[in-house]
């Protein structure tokens, strides 16, 4: 290297929280959305019920249904690097998102519902009819956010991630003006308040993504350079499966939460608290979460790994103690009494839930982590894997929890989550290695090498 050569620059901490923060910032909105949700329904008719239909039924089977498309912001980030392999992208999407959504209306509008919410769930009865209007208020959520999350992954990758944001804050907005004209009428039952929020919220967003996406496409994919070897379906198909099949894996656990927290003490009580203390768990791990597109996006830099790694530990510390302040300190009387209306009863039990999710926020931070460098390196399959490990621990503890009958389900449903969550990082970690070390090996040999052709002094 001539002395008028620049040196390699390491991938510096600034630029890491600068495409990070946007899709923090949307991911944290995002998780707004539930609290919200749960705030007006807390004060329309029969909360209790609406909560619980929501919670228990509504959100997790919408969330199934979804799965197959949920790791297409991950799989766009990865892929969507030339036109042809956006071309077999979106094909891709439209299809699956156009599917998923008449499964969708299939079970809504025939007996299947009842077979699944009954005899699957075994939700309370009472929460079974108003559960089913909800569901099919949901009806628009996946399409849209199939559309969505493809979408995104063209921005992160080519760096316009600060439109993520503004797109949830569009969202969000849409989500306020049905919750406040719900709130203002008074009368219309919770569930369908909620419901016509989310199913508003989503659409607007993806309306957004679709235009502000275009000349992105047109101006910056479309010239890219096209990757050799070209993305085959074969090749797409192989990558994204077990990412789809993690999705589905990882969402069945949001049903069987439903299904062991109904068998349990104190049932409708637990599944109304339920979505309130997740909705605020999720906000303290929707930080983490956002890092995965992150790790996914600038792993591949030279001298990259060094500060994506202290990064991630920053993050998870920081994490970690917001939530701890929170459960420890009157914040959270505040946020469950006064902006979440829940009595004075079930505030006292979403208090104590707070202090069995300590876990999940560094859980979700190093996951992401790991997750990145394995999809870095395309070998989805161990995502996959580490879901599997998720749920038969999950399965094997929720059926200790059941029988022991001794603690009402939210208590056992957050702790399961947390050591379950564990299994799952440490298998994430095992086979995240072989791409971490190679990683580090890399710019372990850039540093070796930019030093040896360093001019001397």
């Amino acid at each position: 290297m001539s002395s008028f050569s620049k040196p390699l620059q390491p991938l510096s901490t600034r630029e890491i929280f600068n495409t990070w923060w946007p899709l923090a910032f949307s991911w944290l909105l995002m998780g707004t959305e539930l609290p919200a949700i749960s705030a007006i329904m807390a004060r329309l008719p029969d909360p209790e019920v609406n909560l619980a239909a929501y919670g228990g039924i509504v959100f997790p089977l919408a969330l199934i249904i979804e799965a197959p498309i949920i790791m297409l912001l991950a799989a766009s980030t990865a892929l969507s690097k030339d036109w042809p392999s956006y071309l077999k992208i979106r094909r891709f999407m439209m299809v699956m998102g156009g599917s998923l959504t008449a499964l969708h209306l299939l079970i809504a509008v025939t007996p299947l519902y009842y077979f699944v919410v009954e005899v699957l769930i075994g939700a309370p009865p009472e929460i079974i009819e108003p559960g089913r209007i909800g569901f099919i208020l949901m009806l628009p959520w996946t399409w849209a956010i199939a559309y969505r999350r493809f979408n995104q992954g063209v921005l992160i990758r080519f760096g316009h991630s600060r439109a993520i944001s503004i797109g949830t804050i569009i969202r969000l907005s849409a989500d306020v003006i049905v919750l406040m004209v719900g709130f203002s009428v008074g009368t219309v039952p919770g569930i369908v308040v909620a419901t016509l929020a989310v199913s508003a919220g989503v659409i607007s967003e993806a309306i957004f993504v679709g235009i502000v996406v275009r000349p992105v496409v047109k101006n910056e994919l479309m010239p890219a350079p096209v990757i050799s070897p070209a993305l085959t379906l074969r090749v797409f198909l192989d990558f994204y499966i077990p990412l789809a099949m993690t999705s589905l894996l990882f969402l069945l656990s949001q049903p069987m939460v439903s299904a062991a927290v109904s068998r349990m003490p104190l049932p409708l009580e637990s599944l109304a608290v339920w979505p309130v203390v997740s909705g605020l768990v999720f906000m303290f791990r929707s930080v983490g979460m956002a890092f995965n597109e992150v790790v996914v996006a600038l792993i591949d830099r030279p001298l990259s790994y060094a500060n994506l790694h202290r990064f991630t530990w920053w993050l998870a510390g920081l994490s970690t103690a917001a939530l701890l302040l929170t459960a420890v300190s009157p914040l959270s009387i505040l946020w469950f009494g006064r902006l979440s209306a829940l009595n004075p009863q079930l505030v006292v039990m979403a208090r104590q839930a707070l202090l069995f999710a300590l876990p999940l926020p560094v859980l979700s931070v190093v996951q992401s982590w790991y997750q990145g460098a394995i999809l870095h390196g395309r070998i989805t399959r161990g995502v996959t894997e580490a879901v599997i490990v998720f749920l038969v621990v999950a399965t094997v503890l929720f059926s200790v929890g059941i029988a022991w009958g001794q603690l009402p389900g939210l208590y056992i449903g957050l702790a399961v989550l947390g050591i379950s969550m564990s299994a799952q990082t440490v298998w994430l970690w095992h086979r995240s290695r072989p791409v971490l070390f190679a990683v580090r090996q890399r710019d372990e040999e850039l540093n070796t090498t930019a030093l040896a052709e360093a001019p001397a002094d």
